[in-house]
């Protein structure tokens, strides 16, 4: 042997010695880090978390930038998919263990003009473990990396767990990661239905995501998929007779990328988001990590209903233009007026904008960004189309104000038994207006609907029913004032029924003072209500700001016979592989008594009969319903929240700003609310596979004697006269009952509590004096003034220290 050949042998193998050795580092780590044993086993790969309605159909899903990835097992990927990736990327998939030496040498000798050396395998490494390098030296050693990871994938995972892996990490452009994505977003279909053609345009794609996408780029797309074809008749996966006539098809594509503005229920989604990841940051994985919403894959499964979610969304879109058409032809806003004097809030939308933003960072001056705003602009803008958008030329000053200008709606619908959440509808269109209208933040006057807490409370713990006569007058509250602020000196009385129906203020006013603002304040704690409500007299005319979701947690005790059910939007959490990892039950607390809640079920079917929502029960045709309207000062606030046995819903109307209203009666919650909620229960009821009953009823208590039952409709002959009712009138805001007028012109009997009249009414029985005036007035016990200083009333009564001439 010669010298050279000996010295060739050397260099030969310490070559060999040397790579093996380099392999034997990458292993080990010291070219960077590589993946342990286990997580080869368990590969991490980013996985989007979604949501499913109660049907399991997919709403949506929570996703970082590169993270919108859907797992699918190997059974559920059509075939046809399967056979054009092996034809095309990887001819030898079925024989080689994860590196193709023939491929290689290919790729090495011609330098890779007829394709690239590595494997599926070696693509699925690089997906799964390694970043990218342009770098030649560090090319070298992350393929090298790639080589040692294949074979280790190949010795853990069988060849068609390989596949589904591979195809469950992979581009195909528009942000669209994994197959199953890709199948749902190009054709609208799951993976397991994708015809030949449709396969071979998803795998043609693979190889320029972007280049080959057939929305984009349709000619090169449709000769990249022919090729796919080609390729599979080439590796006898297809006839050629049969490949060429698919080739002569156009690829049909059924284009639907869901994401957060199209999507079912955007602002459910939206803030069921906050609850998520407050859930991740207080549970933990197997390996100690918090759960992580936007790469763990989690299955969120909801109680929304589909079709209830569209009639709702479709109720909103039937009602809303014709009242943003009369909003927008009001003299006030048509020319501008209503902004005079309300500069301040247009500065500072102003300022908060993106526009304002941008043009700050890109270095303008104050004056010459407020010149583009007062410079007229091509944008697009809301408006009730198809398309919820509008091409038009206005200027960013004029925008915003147009923008304030629509009227927003809130809409939530829930099973009152089990506090499911049926559908959702935060405003009129979530791509223009992220603001959530729903949530237990929004909150705005409610008005008149806060009576029936009200009436409740009287019947449950003063004894009153639907007969009870009560007074139909302003009341005088001393440091406070009149309630209703506007007293018009009306007289009379009218039944606890009758009051409701009507929603008559005085009637609200006169229970406050039975019961005391502060009881009523505790009362509405009590039946599970979160924000705190101050114990203003006024409360009993909504003065308050509470939001749809918690006036809806409040209604619910009254179908729920007593039961108060806090609504439930969350009914499980699975992780990516189906484990069940928290359930969300009914949370039900009673708070009422069961005679109580049948009683206010019966009364609350007045105002939807004869009352401010009068005939919406006959024209739904439902044998039995509760519900009340509610309507702020200046119509600044429309709401409308109704029941039947099976279901309830409500609705709130009006605009951010609450100087912007409908400006006539069209502003009622009996007009602009109810309206909305009349059109969801009309197409629910029709929609048979809900399963809803017309003929349904409320369960009457056992042990609730049929004398104790009242018939609204004998309180027909008590309707009030025009301008009684509570809808529009008197509820002003808590702070106008602050200030007292002079009480020496008051009467004392107007001052006092229930049982403080009583007291009064004893004393003139046995003295036949006013106590007022004789404070040696006795009681059938003793001295009244002892016997009533023990339940510290005296004072109340009585009131400060008379003159001799008095």
């Amino acid at each position: 042997m010669s010298r050279y050949v000996k010295i060739y042998w050397k260099i030969f193998l310490w070559a060999i010695i040397a790579f093996a050795l380099i392999l034997a580092f990458i292993s080990m780590g010291l070219f960077g880090k590589m993946p342990s044993l286990s997580q080869l086993e368990n590969p991490s790969v980013t996985l989007a978390s979604e949501v499913f309605a109660e049907d399991g159909a997919r709403m949506g899903k929570y996703y970082k930038e590169k993270g919108d990835r859907s797992n699918i097992l190997y059974k559920d990927i059509s075939q046809y998919v399967i056979n054009a990736l092996v034809a095309t990327e990887d001819e030898r998939f079925y024989d080689h263990s994860g590196i193709d030496g023939k491929a290689v040498m290919r790729a090495i000798v011609l330098l890779g003009s007829q394709g690239g050396g590595s494997t599926i395998t070696q693509q699925l490494a690089l997906n799964m473990f390694d970043e990218r390098s342009f770098n030649p030296i560090s090319r070298i050693t992350q393929k090298l990396k790639e080589w040692i990871i294949a074979v280790k994938l190949e010795r853990n995972f069988t060849k068609q767990e390989i596949l589904a892996l591979y195809l469950n990490t992979v581009s195909f452009s528009d942000n669209v990661y994994g197959i199953r994505n890709a199948a749902r977003t190009f054709f609208s279909k799951e993976p397991d239905r994708l015809s030949i053609e449709e396969s071979a345009t998803l795998i043609g794609m693979l190889k320029g995501p972007g280049r080959y996408n057939p929305r984009t780029n349709y000619k090169l797309a449709f000769d990249r998929r022919n090729t796919v074809i080609d390729q599979m008749v080439r590796n006898n996966y297809l006839a050629a007779d049969n490949a060429a006539e698919i080739k002569k098809t156009p690829i049909r594509l059924n284009y639907k990328k869901l994401n957060q503005n199209n999507g079912m229920a955007p602002y459910f989604l939206d803030v069921i988001r906050d609850e998520l990841k407050k859930w991740c940051s207080e549970n933990k994985k197997a390996n100690g990590d918090n759960y992580d919403l936007y790469e763990d894959g989690l299955r969120i499964y909801t109680p929304i209903n589909p079709r209830m979610q569209l009639y709702a969304e479709e109720a909103v879109a039937r009602n809303l233009p014709s009242m943003q058409r009369s909003l927008s032809e009001q003299r006030s806003v048509k020319s501008g007026a209503i902004w005079k004097g309300r500069e301040n809030i247009l500065e500072a939308a102003m300022k908060a904008s993106d526009r304002w933003k941008g043009l700050k960072q890109e270095g303008l001056s104050e004056t010459e960004i407020r010149k583009n705003f007062n410079t007229k602009t091509q944008m697009k803008a809301f408006a009730w189309n198809a398309d919820r958008e509008i091409d038009t030329v206005m200027t960013p000053m004029d925008s915003i104000k147009y923008s304030r200008e629509m009227l927003q709606t809130a809409f939530m619908v829930m099973d009152p038994l089990t506090g499911q959440v049926k559908a959702w509808v935060g405003g009129i269109d979530f791509k223009t207006y992220k603001y959530d209208h729903v949530n237990l933040r929004t909150k705005r006057q409610v008005g008149s609907a806060i009576k029936p807490f009200l009436y409740a409370l009287a019947v449950e713990e003063y004894g009153f029913t639907p007969e009870t006569e009560c007074e139909a007058t302003a009341q005088y509250f001393p440091g406070s004032g009149w309630v209703p602020a506007n007293n018009t000196g009306r007289t009379g009385t009218r039944s606890l029924a009758a009051g409701l129906t009507w929603s008559i203020n005085e009637v609200a006013a006169y229970l406050i003072k039975q019961t005391t603002p502060q009881r009523f304040a505790d009362f509405i704690k009590q039946i599970n209500i979160p924000t705190k409500v101050e114990p203003y007299p006024s409360i009993s005319l909504g003065t308050c700001d509470l939001s749809l979701f918690e006036m809806m947690w409040g209604y619910s005790m009254f179908p729920g016979n007593g039961f108060s059910s806090k609504p439930v939007y969350i009914t499980r959490i699975e992780d990516k592989n189906g484990n069940v990892l928290a359930r969300f039950d009914t949370e039900r607390k009673e708070v009422i008594s069961q005679s109580t809640a049948y009683t206010m079920t019966r009364m609350l079917q007045g105002p939807v009969d004869i009352g401010t929502a009068a005939g919406l029960r006959s024209r739904l045709g439902i044998a039995e319903m509760g519900g009340k309207t509610g309507t702020t000062n200046d119509y600044s606030d429309a709401w409308f929240i109704g029941f039947t046995p099976q279901l309830s819903a409500g609705v709130w109307v009006g605009c951010d700003n609450r100087f912007i209203r409908l400006e006539s009666k069209m502003g009622e919650g009996g007009r602009a609310a109810r309206p909305i909620w009349e059109y969801f229960f009309k197409k629910a009821f029709e929609d048979k596979t809900l399963g809803l009953d017309k003929q349904a009823k409320f369960i009457q208590p056992e042990n609730m004697r049929a004398e104790m039952l009242y018939d609204y409709m004998n309180i027909q002959d008590q309707a009030p006269p025009p301008g009684a009712e509570g809808v529009d009138e008197g509820n002003g805001r808590a702070n106008e009952y602050l200030y007292a007028p002079e009480e020496n012109n008051i009467p004392v009997e107007s001052q006092l509590s229930l049982e403080e009249q009583k007291i009064l009414k004893e004393a003139k029985d046995k003295k036949n004096i006013d106590p007022a005036k004789d404070k040696n007035a006795t009681g059938e016990n003793g001295n009244l003034h002892e016997e009533k200083k023990k339940k510290g009333l005296f004072k109340r009564i009585f009131g400060k220290k008379k003159d001799k001439d008095e």
